[in-house]
């Protein structure tokens, strides 16, 4: 579904020049839900827009659905981190969800059962009619993600989706990305600085760099399903796995240990 190949980026220019990105390679497998976590600043933003068609890499390709990316994908929808400014304040919540579908060129009265049956699969069944302001900050995110999931994208790439909203929140977020994600079969790339995030939602769990980003691991998430947030959690596999992803990001691990588990190796 999706293979980066040497992917660069590089800011500005001159003595200002930032390279963020230093050479990425990554394949990600129809269907997959593959979790991208680094240090703070690494580039995985950059990484994310650069898949999306909203930044031109530097060098390298990116390819999905064995296309080149020249622009945004038909088939690709995009859940940023700041729900308050991904959702228009004037347009009710079923408008906001319904208006990616003009581009699919269906009309009016399926754009409203799309997003209805959107917004029912993410537990807003009755918040058609209210607008972004009147709901909480989770709520909008509910919307925000209901919005993709209408758009029924091949792709669904999710930029630290979580990461505004408190802790209790984000744990239903995450309960309800893997529902979405099991009900609709969709591929999923989803950034992340939350390390114990990207292993509880992850079928993989890769770790990129310090800028400029490559990646240092590719991590498989051998864990049972369904996930739960206490059971999951307590399992030594997890805390396992938790670890040696800490360790990767934060630059600890010592110089030449096997890593846990690599796709490359299964």
């Amino acid at each position: 579904m999706l293979e980066i190949t040497n992917l660069t980026h590089t800011y500005g220019r001159g003595s200002g020049a930032h390279r963020a990105l230093g050479g990425i390679d990554l394949k990600v497998a129809e269907g997959e839900l593959v979790c991208i976590v680094g240090p703070s600043g690494c580039g995985k933003s950059t990484l994310l827009r650069s898949v999306a068609g909203l930044l031109e890499p530097t060098g390298g390709q990116v390819l999905v659905d064995g296309r080149p990316v020249t622009g945004t994908p038909d088939g690709l929808a995009v859940v940023f981190q700041d729900y308050s400014r991904s959702l228009f304040p004037w347009l009710s919540v079923g408008d906001n969800v319904a208006l990616p579908l003009r581009r699919r060129g269906l009309d009016r009265a399926a754009r409203r059962e799309a997003a209805g049956e959107a917004l029912d699969a993410v537990g807003l069944a009755g918040a058609s009619s209210k607008y972004p302001w009147e709901l909480s900050g989770g709520m909008q995110q509910r919307v925000a993600i209901a919005r993709a999931l209408a758009y029924r994208p091949s792709l669904l790439l999710m930029d630290e989706p979580f990461g505004s909203v408190d802790a209790q929140t984000r744990e239903d977020l995450e309960d309800l990305v893997l529902r979405v994600r099991g009900h609709h079969r969709m591929t999923i790339v989803l950034i992340t600085h939350d390390i114990d995030e990207s292993v509880y939602v992850g079928d993989r769990v890769v770790v990129l760099s310090r800028s400029p980003a490559t990646v240092t691991a590719d991590l498989r998430v051998n864990l049972p399903a369904p996930r739960d947030q206490i059971a999951t959690r307590e399992l030594p596999d997890f805390v396992r796995l938790r670890a040696e992803v800490g360790r990767l990001v934060r630059g600890t691990r010592p110089p030449g240990a096997a890593v846990l588990s690599d796709p490359s190796s299964n």
